[in-house]
């Protein structure tokens, strides 16, 4: 340890209390200094080679002697160990690396060498007169920092020259101080996402932990200990492969260096932008950006270099590669599986098959901007592409029973077909009602009800009633069955008998019945 700062009067004390054969605790409790500075003491005293008693004789200069001052420590040594701290600054940084490594290649390094225990008081004491203690907590390739600056940036409507406000994200990597800095509308969830996205492709990489300062967009329940953070945020930290990790509440000290770089975003970025009127968010962060380049290149006195290279040199090495594609949001909806298989998403007003023994369940319908996946009981039982066309049924065949398989082949190609059957007319009529309906579907159960008329009466009398209706401008499954209950098709039959009779010398004209 470094020499110690000693009281005289309490050195004679430990001297006729250790005279006296008094242990080294009794003798701190009594003179009231800690146990580890009485065996110090005590360890200096007894390599002096005298007993207690003779040293009891000493004056005290001669006893001051005993214990050299700080500023009696060799020059020549503690300069040449003064020139390794700036780099084992940066070395400390590194992950793994501790003080006790540091001082391990110090003392190989250098036969005159400083004990480990002063070791780190020098370099605490060199550490306090920089001002740079803080960045000794942090690992390369740890932590993101991450919030929102308290004060906002404006744009101006075009028209009307009206301001109005947007958010400033700011994030910073807390080992080599890079900072990314970024406008956004709003603090939304989905604003939030976007920007952490911006922010690890500007970094070029993943840390391995992102703490926001418990923002109502990443964190459902804030704690002291444990706070709860919402899915959405969770999903994403599972999907670039780090934990989301938010300060702790009543703890400025976890929060202390995002805002340091938020007031120097003020000084460095912010004063600049106040002399300019930007009209639209991606040309007020076009503007932001080549602030922040000039502020990460700015060389930093306690360092000797600036955020950037201190990024480059030590950090970036240490970050996660980026997935291929940026993290799509996800939303979460609850939803009940329908009796033809399918939930209803209210995104899109569209359906999505589901395999069918899951019919009456409750499932989690989880969908980003291009996907939809369905989860029972945190399994997942169906992914679909999502679709852009409202009021469809997006549907995987496998997902049916055999009888939803059947109506699954309905077409009207299936209907006029199916109508053949019963006659040339019954198919055109068939095909012309189809084609009326703005919805096919409306005419798949209307021909299905045409079709099975045939079981209540003759394929001869539904031919005749479809041949009839064709007449009519408006085709419908109402039209045929009053045909056939009222026996109109009976009259168009008889007409047609008439018809075929061929003429003969027993058939009256009508002049027979003047």
């Amino acid at each position: 340890m470094a020499a110690l700062q000693i009281d005289i009067m309490k050195v004679k004390q430990l001297l006729l209390l250790k005279s006296k054969n008094k242990s080294n605790r009794k003798i701190a409790l009594e003179i009231g200094i800690d146990r580890n500075t009485v065996n110090e003491y005590v360890r200096k005293l007894e390599a002096s080679g005298r007993s207690y008693e003779e040293l009891l004789e000493l004056g005290e200069k001669e006893l001051q002697n005993l214990f050299p001052s700080k500023e009696a420590l060799d020059k020549d040594r503690y300069a040449t160990l003064h020139a390794l701290f700036p780099g084992y600054v940066n070395e400390l940084t590194l992950p793994g690396c501790t003080r006790q490594h540091l001082w391990r290649k110090y003392q190989r390094e250098h036969l005159d060498h400083y004990s480990y225990s002063q070791f780190c008081q020098l370099f605490s004491d060199w550490l306090d007169s920089k001002k740079v203690t803080g960045k000794l907590e942090h690992i390369a390739g740890e932590k993101l920092f991450i919030d929102y600056a308290g004060k906002k940036l404006q744009l101006a409507d075009k028209e009307t020259g009206e301001l109005h406000d947007v958010e400033v994200f700011v994030a910073i990597l807390p080992s080599s101080l890079y900072t990314y800095v970024e406008a956004s509308l709003d603090q939304s969830r989905e604003s939030l996402v976007k920007s952490v996205g911006n922010c690890l492709k500007f970094f070029g990489g993943v840390p391995q932990a992102i703490v926001p300062d418990n923002l109502k967009s990443a964190v459902t329940k804030a704690s002291k200990y444990e706070p709860v953070v919402n899915k959405t945020f969770r999903d994403m930290g599972d999907y670039y492969g780090c934990v989301i990790n938010p300060t702790r509440t009543y703890s400025p000290q976890d929060k202390a260096l995002v805002e340091g770089a938020v007031k120097l975003v003020y000084q460095r970025i912010y004063y600049e932008l106040s002399k300019m009127t930007f009209f639209s968010l991606g040309e007020l962060n076009q503007h932001i950006r080549k602030l922040l380049e000039d502020y990460n290149s700015y060389k930093l006195q306690t360092a000797g270099i600036s955020r950037f290279k201190q990024y480059v040199e030590f950090e970036q090495q240490h970050l996660s590669p980026l997935p291929a594609e940026p993290y799509k949001i996800k939303h979460y909806n609850r939803a009940k599986v329908q009796k033809m298989g399918y939930v209803y998403l209210n995104e899109g007003k569209s359906y999505y098959s589901v395999p069918y023994r899951y019919i009456g369940k409750q499932v989690e319908v989880q969908h980003t901007i291009d996907s939809v996946e369905i989860y029972f009981n945190k399994d997942r039982i169906a992914t679909h592409v999502k679709s852009q066309r409202r009021g469809s049924y997006i549907t995987v065949k496998d997902h049916l029973s055999s009888t939803h398989r059947y109506y699954q082949s309905w077409s009207r190609e299936f209907f006029v077909k199916m109508a053949s059957a019963i006659g040339m007319n019954a198919a055109v009529y068939v095909g012309k009602l189809i084609d009326q309906q703005p919805y096919p579907e409306v005419g798949y159960k209307r021909c299905q009800g045409i079709i099975a008329l045939r079981h209540k009466y003759t394929r001869e009398r539904v031919e005749a009633a479809c041949k009839k209706a064709l007449d009519y401008d408006i085709c419908s499954y109402k039209t045929i069955e009053t045909i056939l209950k009222n026996n109109t098709d009976m009259e168009l039959q008889q007409d047609d008998v008439i018809h075929k009779i061929k003429p003969h010398s027993n058939l009256r004209k009508a002049g027979n019945y003047k």
